[in-house]
């Protein structure tokens, strides 16, 4: 069985980033994560991971899309002052 919750180095090589990367993205709150022990170890549950990864393929996909539309208004507007 999968383990639940993720190392924060788990994470880092997931998202092919540093681990210091991965810790912002969780002390922003930006990547839900709790802390445990008595040292406050970083644990990142793995569906909330995933939720991640999708929001920012969303937030990509709305971005692209606008670029798109904005460069399709810019060339309509070149072509009627022809």
């Amino acid at each position: 069985m999968p383990s639940r919750f993720l190392l924060l180095t788990d994470v880092a090589e997931q998202l092919n980033v540093s681990l210091v990367q991965a810790r912002a993205l969780v002390t922003s709150g930006e990547l839900p994560a709790i802390q445990v022990g008595g040292r406050g170890q970083w644990r990142i549950e793995a569906t909330e991971l995933e939720a991640y990864i999708q929001r920012k393929y969303a937030e990509t996909k709305e971005k692209t899309s606008a670029k798109t539309r904005e460069k399709s208004r810019a060339r309509a507007a070149r072509g009627s002052d022809v």
